[in-house]
C-alpha cells in the first residue's frame, strides 16, 4: 500500500506561526505518546528549536497506555541529550501535571529571578492529548478536547501562575512522513485523520506487531489462541469472536479492525508500546540500507 500522508492546509499557516513565535520563548514543551515517542515526534520541531537553541521538554504522555519498561527506555534515551529533559505523565492525572512547571523552569535558570516570566510553547502532533494538559495545566477549560486530530486550530499564550506565561499551538504534523512505519503507528495511534488511511490495513499491521510483542495480551483480550497467526488472521479471529460478521455470515474486517483499533487506542489490550529507541534505531538503519524502499511497521523485537 502507498505511505501514508496527512498535512491539512491549515497546518501551513500553524508552522510559520509556530516558527515566529519560538523566537519569543525560553522553553519547548514538546507532548509526544508515550506508546511511540520516536515517531510521534515532530522532526521540524526539532529543527525549529535547535535553531532558535530552545531547550525541550519531552513529555511522554498517556503513560499509562505504555509498556513501562519501554518507557523508561525512552526517558534514559532523551536525557541523555543535551538540552532535553523527559517526564512520563498522563494529562489526566493532576499530580503528573503538576510536576511540569518545576522541569520547565530547570531547562532555563536564566528566567529563575523573579523579574521576567518564564515562556513556554506546547507543542506537539494532533491527538496526543496537548488540550487535555493545557486544561489541566491551567486547572479549567480553555482548549478545545476531541477524539479527532487537527482539533486546536489557532495559537493561544495565558498566564500559567505567577511568572509563567504559555503557548498553545495547534497539533502540527510535518509535510512528509519519511518512514513507512511512523505512518503506520501514526495512523495505529490515530494520530491522522481517518481519511488518510484505510483502518482494516493500519489493524492488520497492528495485529502483527501485537502478535510478535504481546501474544498473551491478545490472547486474554479475545480469548483466541496466537500461534501462527499474522496480522490478518488475527482480524478474522477476531470477528467470529466478536460476532462481526456479514450477511451471509463473512467476516466483516473492517468491524474487526474497528475493534482492534479501539482496544488499543483505549488501553483494553493492556500496556503496550510500538517502539523501543532500540527498535527505532534497528528501522532507520534498516530503511537507510535499502534506500528508503519501505519495510514493515517496525524493527523485530523490542
Amino acid at each position: 500500500m502507498p505511505a501514508i500522508q496527512w498535512f491539512p492546509g491549515h497546518m501551513n499557516a500553524a508552522r510559520r506561526k509556530l516558527a515566529e513565535t519560538l523566537a519569543a520563548v525560553d522553553v519547548v514543551i514538546e507532548v509526544t505518546d508515550a506508546r511511540l515517542p520516536g515517531a510521534s515526534s515532530n522532526p521540524m520541531i526539532e529543527t525549529l528549536r535547535r535553531f532558535r537553541n530552545r531547550p525541550c521538554l519531552k513529555l511522554l504522555n498517556k503513560a499509562d497506555l505504555a509498556d513501562p519498561a519501554a518507557t523508561a527506555a525512552w526517558m534514559a534515551f532523551y536525557d541523555a541529550q543535551p538540552g532535553v529533559r523527559a517526564l512520563a505523565i498522563s494529562a489526566r492525572k493532576a499530580g503528573d501535571v503538576a510536576r511540569i512547571p518545576a522541569a520547565a523552569r530547570q531547562l532555563a535558570p536564566h528566567r529563575d529571578d523573579g523579574v521576567k516570566p518564564l515562556r513556554m510553547i506546547l507543542t506537539g502532533i494532533p491527538n496526543v492529548g496537548k488540550s487535555t494538559l493545557m486544561n489541566a495545566l491551567l486547572k479549567r477549560r480553555v482548549a478545545k478536547v476531541g477524539d479527532e486530530p487537527a482539533v486546536t486550530k489557532g495559537q493561544q499564550t495565558l498566564d500559567l501562575g505567577p511568572g509563567m506565561t504559555l503557548t498553545d499551538t495547534p497539533g502540527l504534523m510535518w509535510p512528509k512522513i519519511e518512514h513507512d512505519a511512523d505512518g503506520f503507528m501514526l495512523a495505529a495511534s490515530h494520530a491522522i485523520g481517518r481519511n488518510a488511511v484505510i483502518d482494516e490495513e493500519i489493524a492488520a499491521r497492528l495485529g502483527d506487531i501485537l502478535l510478535q510483542r504481546y501474544p498473551a495480551l491478545v490472547a486474554a483480550r479475545y480469548r483466541i489462541g496466537t500461534e501462527g497467526l499474522d496480522g490478518e488472521a488475527l482480524l478474522d479471529a477476531v470477528a467470529h469472536r466478536r460476532g462481526c460478521v456479514q450477511k451471509g455470515g463473512a467476516p466483516d474486517l473492517e468491524k474487526a479492525a474497528n475493534v482492534l483499533l479501539a482496544d488499543y487506542r483505549g488501553g483494553m489490550l493492556g500496556r503496550i508500546s510500538l517502539e523501543t529507541p532500540e527498535s527505532r534505531t534497528r528501522m532507520l538503519a534498516a530503511e537507510a540500507g535499502r534506500g528508503e524502499s519501505g519495510g514493515g511497521l517496525i524493527g523485530d523485537g523490542m
